[in-house]
């Protein structure tokens, strides 16, 4: 059996490029539909809130929220930059790094929105 140099250069195109994308774009939307349905409606947790408590989870709402934003922002931008990598050999552990980061973002995004939050 005679291996095939070509698929061993760095600058030789990856056929399987598109798996990692793919993967990472298929879990991290709906994470990330999740997440922002979460943080969406969390105001309704203090709907009955007045006075103090009130003021405290507004405040912190704000925080929290433009903080989540752009965290959506950045899961976002790792997606497309996943996708839109050359698809060389040399960028293949550039390509999986990226599609591993865009969920775990999109999970950090929503503890770092929890954490931030003060809830009644």
């Amino acid at each position: 059996m005679t291996e095939n140099p070509a698929a061993a250069l760095p600058d030789s195109r990856d056929r399987r490029a598109f798996v990692a994308p793919l993967i990472s774009t298929v879990l991290t939307l709906p994470l990330g539909f999740v997440s922002l349905l979460y943080a969406g409606l969390s105001p309704m947790a203090c709907d009955s809130c007045n006075g103090e408590a009130a003021h405290a989870f507004d405040a912190s709402f704000q925080t929290a929220w433009t903080v989540f934003v752009v965290g959506l922002l950045l899961v976002f931008v790792l997606l497309v930059m996943g996708w839109v990598l050359p698809w060389r050999v040399r960028n293949r552990a550039r390509r999986v790094g990226l599609a591993f980061a865009a969920p775990g973002l999109v999970l950090l995004n929503a503890l770092v929105f929890g954490a931030l939050l003060d809830l009644p």
